[in-house]
């Protein structure tokens, strides 16, 4: 038997972080635990985080009862084949489904990676480092205080936003820069300020348009790439992208874990699509199963815990942009 438990968690973010919807002062997550206690050596426990979004009409209620509608399945061992039809993608698979390839891996002993099909183990990625929106002054200071970081992630919204990131790379003239609207442009703005955002250096812009509008990007010309990220969450989503963006965000919180991402990411790859890990506002414990996804990946976005006052012990392990895969302790 296993004995499932769901926990609420608020980790207060630095400063807090402001997008085109509005501004963030903590990270509101999910834990699922997975304890098994009739294992050897007194019993292993399996975690997974998730963030609920209100983008996707999800709350902590909401994602706390869809797996509370699971109790009775997991703790009889619902398997994570199993989960993938029994929840729809989004925050509340994604916690159970990390939680049970934690959990299989520690009660086999088996690395996750392996457990997942990866070719080799993880290594070291680079993570993108987010400046919230704000006035083109704050912004550059923020990328003068952190100009030794190798990528930006520049939050936009449309008005203003070339002064932005000009700001930004005359303080910082050696990072590289990738900025993401968060649905925040009109659609006249997509080309001119592709073109502009190009002589600027942006190497990719993200989501210009909002999810419900975006089929005009098809005949839309912009030089610098298109990336979706509320356009884009699970398999069956991925037709309709191809042709309108040149590469997708694979968010574990959209795909429903750490099964379907891995199977996102081989299917996109197929289909022509470039490939950016990202995430919610979350800690390690939440950006570890990703890591494993970010492996090759154009773009890792995973830089939540350097965005928080503090993160969980055990975390991840930053080398200022370099985040080192996760050590069995937290997750794997």
């Amino acid at each position: 038997m296993v004995a499932l438990t769901v926990a609420r968690e608020s980790w207060p973010i630095e400063g807090g972080f402001t997008i085109s919807r509005g501004t963030k002062t903590h990270a509101e997550v999910l834990v699922v635990t997975l304890l098994d206690d009739t294992w050897r050596d007194g019993g292993v426990f399996g975690r997974g985080e998730c963030v609920p979004y209100a983008r996707y009409g999800e709350s902590l209620e909401s994602v706390e009862a869809e797996i509370e509608a699971l109790r009775g399945d997991l703790e009889s061992g619902l398997d994570r084949a199993a989960l993938q039809g029994r929840l729809k993608p989004g925050a509340a698979r994604n916690a159970v489904d990390c939680a049970l390839a934690d959990l299989e891996a520690k009660r086999t002993r088996v690395p996750v990676w392996q457990i997942l099909g990866l070719e080799a183990a993880p290594g070291p990625v680079t993570t993108a480092y987010t400046l919230s929106l704000d006035t083109p002054e704050n912004m550059a200071a923020k990328a003068r205080a952190n100009a030794n970081r190798p990528l930006f992630k520049l939050k936009l919204t449309g008005e203003g936003d070339l002064d932005r990131v000009a700001a930004v790379r005359e303080a910082a003239p050696r990072t590289r820069l990738i900025v993401d609207a968060n649905e925040g442009w009109a659609p006249e703005m997509v080309e001119p300020y592709s073109r502009e955002l190009a002589a600027l250096g942006v190497e990719m812009i993200e989501q210009p348009l909002p999810a419900g509008a975006d089929a005009m990007l098809a005949d839309i010309d912009h030089p610098v790439t298109l990336c979706a990220d509320e356009s884009a969450h699970a398999r069956d989503g991925l037709d309709a992208l191809v042709g309108r963006y040149d590469m997708i965000n694979i968010k574990l919180d959209k795909t429903g874990g750490v099964t379907e991402a891995l199977a996102l990411k081989h299917a996109a790859e197929a289909a022509g699509l470039e490939i950016m890990v990202g995430c919610m506002l979350a800690t390690s414990l939440a950006m570890a199963p990703a890591v494993l996804v970010g492996q090759g990946a154009r773009v890792v976005d995973l830089d939540g815990p350097l965005l928080l006052s503090k993160d969980r012990d055990p975390a991840l392990r930053f080398e200022g942009s370099t985040i080192h895969p996760p050590e069995p302790a937290l997750w794997g």
